[in-house]
C-alpha cells in the first residue's frame, strides 16, 4: 500500500485524541517559602490530533520534549494549561488507556516476576484478580507476540533482548489500549532483530487496529512505520504532516537541518553539520518570536513575531516564510 492510500485511510479515521494549546512546565527551584524561582518550559503551545489506527512518528532532537510529551499522554505528569480531550473508539467520552513500550526492554521488565505477570501487570493495575483469567490473557497475547505458552513461568534473565522486547509489547496489548507510545523500541536490539520487530509491530496494528505513537531518532525507523510525523523543536510542533511529505519534501528550515544531518553513505559529514544540531537553546528564558530564529539562516524581519502552524492537512509548518 503506497503512502497516498495510507494517508487517506488515517485521514478519514476518527480522532481518539485532541491537544489544544497543551502547555507543560517544571519548576527548576524554589525560594525559602517554597515558591519557584523559575521553570523549565518543556511543552509550549502543542495541537495535535491522534487519529485511530494510525502510527504518528515524533521526531527532533534531544531535549525537544518528546519524552514530556510520552508522559503527557501516559498521565505522569499533568498539563500546565491547554486541554486533552479523548475519545474511546466506540466513540464514549472520556476513555484512556495508554500503555508504553520502552526503549531497553531488559530494565523494563521487573526481574523478580515470571513473564505471565509481567504481561498482565497492566490488567492488574486496572483491577483484574483472578489468576484463571490473566494466565489465559497471558497466554494469547503472548503467542500474538511470538512467545511459545510453555515459557510464561520463565523469567526476563531467561530471554534474549529481541524475545524480552516481545514480552514488553505484550504487555502493552493485555489491556488493548487506545493508544501505545513506541519509545525508541528498537534502538537498544540487534540490527538483525530490529527488522523483526518493526514487522511485527506492523503486523499487530493491521490485526487489531492498533494506534501508534512512535518516538525515535532513527529517521530510517519513522519513515518505515509512520503514516504522518511531527518534528518537535523545543516544546513545539514546527511541522506536521504525512511522512512522505515531511520526510521528503521538508519545508521547515530545522526539519531540513535535521534531515541534512542523518549520515548517508558516500557523502561526507561536514563538520557544521555535527555541531548545529546539538545547540537547542535552553528552556528556562523562551526566545521571543520564533523559536528557530536565532539558528536559521533564512531569518527575516517576520520571524521576531510568534509563529504558528500554517498550510493544509497534507503539512502544516511553524514558518511564515513557507506560508
Amino acid at each position: 500500500m503506497n503512502s497516498a492510500v495510507i494517508h487517506s485511510i488515517t485521514k478519514m479515521a476518527p480522532t481518539i485524541l485532541q491537544l489544544n494549546d497543551v502547555r507543560v512546565r517544571f519548576p527548576v527551584s524554589n525560594d525559602w517559602l517554597g515558591r519557584p524561582r523559575g521553570y523549565a518550559h518543556a511543552l509550549n503551545g502543542i495541537d495535535l490530533q491522534v487519529r485511530a489506527g494510525e502510527t504518528l512518528g515524533i521526531v527532533g532532537e534531544s531535549g525537544c520534549g518528546k519524552s514530556t510529551l510520552a508522559q503527557l499522554l501516559m498521565g505522569l505528569v499533568p498539563p500546565s494549561s491547554g486541554e486533552l480531550n479523548w475519545a474511546s473508539r466506540s466513540g464514549g467520552e472520556g476513555s484512556r488507556n495508554v500503555q508504553i513500550v520502552f526503549q531497553d526492554p531488559q530494565s523494563s521488565l521487573d526481574p523478580r516476576l515470571p513473564i505471565w505477570k509481567i504481561i498482565t501487570e497492566p490488567l492488574y493495575a486496572r483491577g483484574h484478580a483472578s489468576r484463571a483469567y490473566m494466565r489465559e490473557v497471558a497466554a494469547r497475547v503472548a503467542a500474538q507476540v511470538g512467545i511459545r505458552p510453555e515459557y510464561l513461568d520463565r523469567f526476563p534473565h531467561q530471554f534474549s533482548g529481541g524475545q524480552r522486547q516481545r514480552i514488553a509489547i505484550a504487555r502493552a496489548l493485555s489491556s488493548d489500549p487506545d493508544i501505545i507510545v513506541l519509545d525508541e523500541p528498537t534502538s537498544a536490539l540487534d540490527i538483525s532483530v530490529q527488522a523483526q520487530i518493526l514487522n511485527l509491530l506492523a503486523e499487530l496494528q493491521s490485526a487489531r487496529n492498533l494506534t501508534y505513537i512512535l518516538i525515535s531518532h532513527n529517521v530510517s525507523v519513522v519513515r518505515h512505520m509512520a503514516d504522518r510525523v511531527a518534528v518537535m523543536y523545543l516544546g513545539q510542533i514546527v511541522e506536521l504532516g504525512s511522512a512522505a511529505q515531511v520526510l521528503d519534501q521538508p519545508r521547515h528550515p530545522y526539519t531540513r537541518l535535521l534531515l541534512e544531518a542523518v549520515p548517508r553513505l558516500g557523502v561526507p559529514l561536514h563538520a557544521e553539520q555535527v555541531a548545529a544540531p546539538t545547540e537547542l537553546p535552553g528552556n528556562r528564558l523562551l526566545p521571543s518570536g520564533c523559536f528557530f530564529r536565532e539558528r536559521c539562516s533564512l531569518c527575516t524581519v517576520g520571524c521576531e513575531k510568534p509563529q504558528v502552524l500554517l498550510g493544509d492537512e497534507q503539512q502544516r509548518v511553524r514558518c511564515h516564510l513557507q506560508s
